[in-house]
């Protein structure tokens, strides 16, 4: 497929990561802030401007048992709204625990929150990768 952009989405930030199917790797990019309580649009179709996905990978709000999270109503609306504004395939992807991986592959290195939303995203992109044959 090429490249991707990963997503951990939430209502005040959004981080955001860059991958490869190749390598099946991602690095992080960015975290953008809401605008107006609305994604910064202007900030996404920059980075899609910027690095030309063929797909996104959004992260879904999983609990342990499986089940769907209190937040996770909100990702799939996200992710419909970049399928609507970008007309390109959006998948979902697992992102239990990503948040907590992050802050640890972190620690001990200088971070702001913002690191932990792109190591998140860079995260939910290499399960979604780790997992296609």
């Amino acid at each position: 497929m090429g490249t991707l952009l990963g997503f951990d989405y939430g209502p005040r930030k959004i981080g955001i990561a860059v991958g490869q199917t190749v390598t099946r790797t991602a690095s992080p990019v960015a975290t953008l802030r809401a605008v107006k309580e609305q994604p910064d649009w202007s900030g996404i179709s920059h980075l899609i401007d910027l690095w030309r996905p063929e797909a996104l990978v959004v992260g879904l709000p999983l609990n342990m048992d499986d089940s769907e999270a209190e937040p996770a109503p909100m990702a799939r609306r996200f992710a419909h709204r970049l399928e609507g504004r970008y007309g390109l395939p959006v998948f979902l992807a697992d992102e239990r625990l990503t948040s907590r991986e992050a802050l640890a592959r972190l620690r001990g290195k200088p971070k702001k929150t913002s690191d932990i939303d792109s190591v998140a995203a860079k995260l939910i992109l290499e399960t979604w990768l780790s997992e296609q044959s």
